[in-house]
């Protein structure tokens, strides 16, 4: 049960928790591909989806500089590339391009829109509580938050540039001494309940589960997280006094 009274800070995860409402971004990369009529099964996209994470984890592609489009367009590009050399997607290589190009533009789309409710939600919450940031994210979350306008963050802690990444609870820690609380009077909301809610619940926050569309693997007990929800704009009525 969430504790109202207790709350003295707050901290956000970042993808899938504010631009896709809890949406995993597998879902929404893949359901843009089926708009695209891209001819792969879900199977198919799903293991060149792991092929492009692990791709971007190995090398350094995308830069201090790149916006959200630009990951977009990369992580996309990746993954249509792994597909036609798989000989899992029967197309051309400009169709190839031009489909890259469309997906993407379709999934930037999807954020926009998001943000411009996480935007004021994160505005009026920000009116009461100090706001940290906390993700595993590629070394461009600055970069990212100006693109959305997104400024009302105290501090942000990306796990390319302090070396700890989710699920490891170190990284929640590091949130919580930079709010300067205790643990117990700090929030975590996340759409992930294995990278967010089990490691910020291990060291004694409480916890927010933005329960959506996942990646369909996780293992969850939903008696573990302080309040449960599946629209983001719905957060201010359960933190604010």
């Amino acid at each position: 049960m969430l504790k109202k009274e207790n709350i003295k800070g707050i901290i956000f995860d970042y993808g899938g928790t504010l631009d896709t409402n809890g949406v995993h971004w597998s879902e929404v990369i893949w359901e843009m591909m089926q708009k695209e009529q891209i001819a792969v099964t879900k199977e198919q996209f799903r293991e060149s989806y792991v092929y492009a994470e692990r791709e971007l984890a190995r090398q350094p592609l995308i830069k201090p500089e790149h916006d959200f489009m630009d990951v977009l367009r990369i992580k996309i590009d990746i993954e249509t590339l792994y597909l036609l050399e798989h000989h899992l997607w029967q197309v051309g290589e400009l169709t190839r391009r031009a489909c890259t190009e469309h997906v993407t533009l379709r999934c930037y789309q999807r954020a926009v829109e998001q943000m411009k409710v996480s935007r004021e939600v994160l505005k009026t919450i920000a009116a009461q509580y100090p706001m940290v940031l906390v993700s595993n994210f590629y070394g461009n979350i600055h970069t990212v938050l100006q693109d959305f306008q997104l400024t009302c963050f105290q501090d942000v802690i990306e796990s390319s540039v302090v070396g700890v990444r989710k699920p490891d609870p170190a990284i929640y820690r590091m949130g919580v001494e930079t709010l300067g609380f205790r643990p117990e009077e700090v929030v975590v909301v996340g759409d992930s309940f294995t990278k967010d809610i089990i490691p910020a619940h291990q060291i004694g926050c409480q916890t927010i589960w933005m329960r959506g569309q996942g990646w369909g693997n996780e293992e969850v007990d939903a008696s573990l997280p302080s309040q449960i929800l599946t629209d983001f704009s719905e957060l201010p009525e359960y933190i604010l006094k």
